[in-house]
């Protein structure tokens, strides 16, 4: 099916209306069968994310309210298990989006989601989709491309229409800088890159617990009480990881960070109270020079 046959009825509940306009600024696709309102929102929230992994193996499973988790790996059925393990109830049912081609070995880790995303499909791989009712999408358009793609956001209310342009910030070495006295490692800094690069695409206020290129958790909207309850939910895995914030954090933020025996924060920017309280707690603490918010 091609966006031409795509025909959406009803939005996220029955008794709302719900349309798929064609524009001029649409990837090149093919999709299974007909998505709804919220298949699509699910779909284009894994597309964000895996382009910013477009060469390498990434797996990123998503809803029509966020991220799930986000993986790389060596080969993309280790991103797929990782993901896996580190949200396996939001795994069932949610959109897998994938870096590379689908075959048929990994098509069968796939019983359980709702949709697979992804560039390329063997003819094994299609048949045992649909033999198991699994939804598929081939994204034509290479992925390192996606990008441009990517429209104005368009919000009509009752006080007026806004419009905000997108964001494809990347991080520039000119801002990026440790403030700290403890100085991470080269693979503590790949970590904190691919964690900040997650945590752009969360729902402000976004923090991510990552280690090993893997997240732990992900959470997002939690106000004051973001950190804390993606600590909570990453237990003892957030031991020697890293942990991404798109807004600026509060000592409290530092406190329980170091409670939870992170390893190293990466923040748009930080106060000498904040850099002097991760001093204490012998922290890394990076600052990229820029917020990454989303709304």
């Amino acid at each position: 099916m091609t966006p031409e046959d795509i025909k959406i009825t009803s939005g996220l509940n029955e008794y709302q209306n719900a349309e798929f306009e064609q524009n001029d600024k649409m990837i090149d696709y093919e999709i299974s069968r007909n998505p709804n309102y919220a298949d699509i929102i699910a779909i284009y929230n894994g597309l964000n994310v895996i382009s910013e992994f477009y060469d390498v193996s990434a797996a990123v499973t998503t809803t029509p309210t966020g991220i799930c988790a986000v993986a790389l790996g060596k080969e993309l059925s280790e991103a797929v298990q990782c993901v896996i393990d580190s949200d396996p109830l939001d795994y069932i049912n949610s959109v897998i989006t994938l870096s590379k081609e689908v075959d048929s070995d990994l098509a069968k880790m796939f019983r359980d989601v709702h949709t697979v995303v992804a560039p390329s499909f063997t003819k094994n791989a299609v048949e045992y989709l649909e033999a198991h009712d699994v939804c598929y999408m081939t994204v034509k358009t290479p992925l390192k491309e996606y990008k441009k793609y990517i429209s104005n956001t368009i919000l009509q209310t009752p006080l007026g229409t806004i419009t905000q342009g997108a964001n494809l910030s990347e991080l520039d070495k000119e801002s990026f800088n440790v403030v700290t006295k403890i100085k991470p490692t080269v693979e503590q800094i790949e970590d904190a890159v691919f964690a900040w690069k997650v945590a752009k695409h969360v729902k402000t206020q976004a923090t991510v617990i990552a280690k090993d290129l893997k997240t732990t958790a992900i959470m997002r909207g939690m106000q004051s009480a973001s950190a804390e309850y993606a600590l909570d939910y990453s237990c003892d895995r957030s031991k020697d990881a890293i942990m991404a914030s798109d807004v600026p954090i509060s000592l409290h933020d530092v406190n329980v960070a170091a409670q939870g025996r992170i390893a190293l924060i990466i923040v748009p920017s930080a106060s000498k109270e904040i850099i002097a309280a991760a001093d204490k707690y012998n922290l890394s603490l990076i600052t990229t020079g820029f917020t990454n918010i989303l709304y």
